[in-house]
């Protein structure tokens, strides 16, 4: 049997639940967070970098301010976070220390990675924390964050943390064995997938939905994620968190849950940048002819592909190239806003002068700040 991927990884990014930390909404499960600290100081001793993404302050803000569910009321969520953190920061910061393991907190938002010299600085700081020893403790800031700027669910936040600091692994510990060919808890013939693909279409239709009221995940979250840690070349391990050492296990090359590989072509670091953007600042149809030359040919998208522009964006945005059936196929940096798009759609790149005077590119979007989704 092949060897797990983390017995050869050196920087792993361990993400663990809000149904583990909370003990399934019991309360901050101190026990299991000495064990992952006991297990990370391992893992660091033996020369592994660990990041780590910790969900479950809202499920402890909730608890601690004694309401019987969670709230869907924003402002609500934002304070049962806010007093959630604090019991996690605290957990955390005495079970590593008594392993003499140092510990940062760092909470993000999706506009902190979507913006491009916040996300180059939180790689740096997060580098720099690493090489010091320290373990950062990661989870997003749901203080305050609204639909617009929040990533939605730690799963996806880890794959970006993975993509953003170039780890080796991602490790996602649940409250499942891992991923099953069919939700165990309804069909007892399902068999637990040992090992994958990252990206197989087949692993999203297995996947089935949000696991428990506490999270905001499930399954499907975990798969996804996989396939974006996969861009930059990492593989994810789905394993349950209960299991015993699970952590070390693995560092010796044990096969635990499931493994979903990448078989992907690493992208640079900024064409991960321009792909982690969770959602675009707007988008532009192109015609199949534009369609065609980008996918297959990987051009730049010129003027005279692009049919209609949605939304309202600034040069130098992420926008979306949605093809003529609405499916997004790329997405990239424009040059122009959306009103300067609005009045070339269409056009020649050398009409371009008689209708804004001033030609800084030619193309909508050049080649290099240009990746496929599709």
């Amino acid at each position: 049997m092949p060897e797990s991927v983390l017995k050869q990884a050196r920087r792993i990014v361990v993400k663990v639940g809000s149904a583990l930390v909370t003990n399934d909404g019991r309360g901050l499960d101190r026990k299991a967070v000495s064990n992952w600290a006991r297990q990370i100081a391992w893992l660091q001793k033996n020369g592994k970098d660990v990041i780590f993404v910790s969900s479950g302050a809202i499920a402890e803000g909730v608890l601690r301010l004694g309401w019987d569910k969670r709230p869907s009321a924003v402002s609500q969520l934002q304070a049962a976070a806010a007093v959630g953190q604090m019991g996690l920061a605290q957990a955390y910061e005495e079970s590593f220390s008594a392993y003499g393991v140092k510990t940062a907190q760092i909470l993000l938002t999706h506009a902190d990675l979507a913006d491009r010299e916040r996300y180059l600085n939180a790689r740096s700081t997060l580098t720099e924390l690493t090489a010091l020893g320290v373990v950062p403790i990661i989870n997003e800031n749901d203080t305050v964050v609204t639909d617009e700027i929040k990533v939605g669910d730690n799963d996806t936040l880890g794959a970006l943390v993975t993509n953003l600091i170039l780890a080796d692994a991602l490790v996602i510990l649940t409250d499942q064995k891992g991923l099953y060919s069919a939700d165990p808890r309804k069909d007892p013939s399902a068999t637990l997938i040992d090992r994958a693909f990252a990206g197989d279409p087949a692993l999203e239709k297995m996947a089935g939905g949000a696991a428990s009221a506490l999270s905001k995940g499930g399954m499907i979250t975990k798969v996804l994620a996989a396939k974006r840690a996969a861009r930059s070349g990492a593989a994810t391990v789905i394993v349950s968190g209960r299991e015993p050492d699970v952590l070390i296990r693995l560092a010796f090359g044990e096969t635990i849950g499931t493994e979903l590989l990448s078989n992907a072509v690493p992208m640079h670091a900024r064409e991960k940048w321009i792909a982690d953007h969770l959602r675009s600042d707007g988008a532009v149809c192109i015609d199949a002819g534009a369609e065609k030359a980008i996918t297959e040919r990987h051009t730049s998208l010129l003027p005279v592909g692009v049919k209609a522009v949605y939304g309202e964006f600034l040069r130098g945005d992420v926008v979306s190239c949605l093809n003529e059936q609405g499916k997004e196929v790329a997405r990239g940096i424009v040059n122009y806003s959306s009103g300067e798009v609005r009045q070339i759609a269409g056009l020649q790149s050398e009409a371009l002068g008689g209708v804004l005077g001033v030609v800084t590119h030619p193309e909508v979007i050049h080649k290099d700040n240009l990746v496929l989704t599709a």
